[in-house]
């Protein structure tokens, strides 16, 4: 049961402040009974409501609330974090793994930090601890090797043969353990730095979308893998001879 207000002390004092975090995988049914519990004891209660998604919460919920947005940390604030981390826990890692690790870390301190300690921590078992690389770190958050995503899109965009080109994913996913969901955020990122037409750009975003949708929706990865090679060799074919170039 929530305090009542007393009438002496400070203002402070006669509030409780209740704060529940990830909101957003509550039930719909949960969020109605919260609203119900929010207007019960507003006199002297305050809710702090955390989420990742704010399209997840009930709109009879959110017009309760005021939204204060906190974009995701800038890399050099992170950096200066991670960095500190390592001198104090005297952690050996290459500086392109580091490097690696404060890019993949998408403005979250917190997975930056759980990375390295998950690294950190499988060397200390051995008598001398390996230096953390670059594929140390990649391997950790399960994320595709960029040379993995680099041959994959050199495959697509010289490769004319559908059959050849999806070989060769497909020999990827299995020997290095890929998921074509990580495959098509990596191979998007790269795409949009190649000097191409506009029209090849947007059937390659709109392709990839596409196959990213039905991936969330359930749709067999297999067939998607198939749907990927396509929408690239496509996007390939509307450029006739005019070839790709990195943007520099």
């Amino acid at each position: 049961m929530a305090p009542q207000p007393t009438s002496g002390g400070s203002s402070l004092a006669s509030y409780k402040l209740i704060i529940l975090d990830e909101a957003d995988a509550m039930t719909a049914t949960a969020q109605m009974a919260l609203r119900r519990i929010m207007e019960k004891y507003t006199a002297n209660t305050r809710f702090c409501i955390i989420a990742n998604y704010t399209h997840k919460l009930s709109p009879a919920l959110l017009s309760r609330c005021t939204r204060f947005r906190f974009s995701p940390l800038k890399e050099q604030d992170i950096r200066s974090l991670v960095d500190l981390v390592i001198e104090k826990e005297e952690v050996k890692i290459q500086p392109e793994a580091v490097d690696s690790l404060v890019k993949l870390s998408k403005g979250d301190m917190r997975r930056a930090l759980n990375v390295l300690q998950a690294c950190h921590a499988s060397n200390q078992p051995r008598p001398e601890p390996e230096l953390i690389t670059n594929g140390t770190i990649y391997d950790c958050i399960a994320a595709p090797h960029p040379a993995d995503i680099q041959e994959i899109m050199t495959t697509l965009l010289a490769t004319s043969d559908v059959t050849s080109c999806l070989s060769t994913v497909n020999t990827l996913k299995s020997n290095k353990g890929l998921a074509l969901a990580d495959i098509l955020a990596a191979l998007g990122e790269q795409l949009q730095q190649l000097e191409v037409p506009a029209q090849t750009r947007i059937t390659w975003l709109e392709g990839l979308a596409e196959i990213e949708f039905r991936l969330a929706g359930g749709g067999s990865e297999a067939i998607q893998t198939g749907g990927l090679v396509g929408v690239v060799r496509n996007g390939c074919e509307l450029m006739g001879d005019k070839g790709v170039s990195m943007a520099s």
